[in-house]
């Protein structure tokens, strides 16, 4: 099946891994139970990852920010209060499995088709019940995917909690400002979104150093840098408040060590 998932779907394998590895500490930041069984499936297509501990290369550089990057989003979907979220190329992650929600939340997964159908095999097979009303929602986020939410249930009269978790540096400028155009478009007031935010890239960045070393360029040249830097002045000034966040901070305040590019990286979260 593994044959059939696009590159960057492929990318989302290795964070599994990275995932399942975090959830054996006993000092864990997030338990995903069902991580491993994902890089389990789908380790054929990424020969040298273990699910054991963050390898050398891209998995040891990029494990701190995958982690932190779960546990924050982890913490602003809960925090959200929102009753609708809506996880944009929700990918291999299984917050709808794994978190404690409200009563009454429901929550729309949207990814390219092929993703999800994997996505649903390997649950299936693991007698995954989701926690929450999970609507699956197979789109691509590049062409229009707003008629194929609002036809699966979604009410843009009530505040939804956004996530847009690993997926902007994939989009065009252009591609990402026209998904935020639709994320805005459809969110009542009181709505909140949430993604990566980088304001530079300096030589030792983790977007520098994935770009250099070996076996880096199967990612890295899917990488289309988004909205850049300037996401918090663009989100400004289309009607939400913006707000941000180092991993540095985020480090600091989990109890984790602080990698070298953690003042550059971090996360803008914003209120309609």
């Amino acid at each position: 099946m593994t044959e059939s998932l696009p590159a960057v779907s492929r990318t989302a394998i290795g964070v599994a891994a990275l995932r399942a590895y975090e959830s054996r500490r006993p000092d864990r930041l997030f338990d995903d139970p069902y991580a491993a069984a994902f890089f389990e499936a789908g380790r054929s297509a990424l020969p040298g990852t273990s699910p054991e501990g963050p390898q050398a290369g891209l998995g040891a550089m990029f494990y701190p920010q995958v982690v932190i990057r779960t546990r924050f989003y982890d913490d602003y979907l809960l925090g959200a209060g929102c009753a609708q979220v809506v996880l944009l190329a929700a990918g291999l992650d299984t917050r709808a499995f794994r978190l404690a929600w409200p009563d009454g939340t429901r929550l729309f997964e949207l990814d390219l088709p092929e993703v999800l159908a994997f996505k649903d095999e390997v649950l299936g097979r693991h007698g995954a019940e989701p926690a929450c009303a999970r609507v699956v929602v197979p789109a691509d986020l590049r062409e229009d995917w707003a008629a194929a939410l609002r036809e699966a249930g979604f009410d843009p009269a009530v505040p939804t909690a956004w996530l847009a978790e690993g997926l902007l540096m994939y989009l065009t400028p252009e591609e990402a400002e026209r998904l935020l155009t639709t994320v805005g478009e459809l969110a009542a007031p009181g709505s909140r979104i949430a993604f990566e935010h980088r304001p530079g890239t300096p030589p030792g960045s983790l977007i520098a150093r994935a770009k250099a070393a070996a076996g880096g360029k199967h990612v890295t040249d899917l990488w289309r840098g988004g909205l850049g830097g300037r996401a918090p002045q663009w989100l400004a000034a289309h009607g939400w408040e913006p707000s941000t966040v180092t991993r540095a901070e985020l480090a600091a305040a989990y109890g984790r060590p602080s990698d070298d590019d953690a003042t550059a990286g971090g996360f803008v979260t914003a209120v309609r």
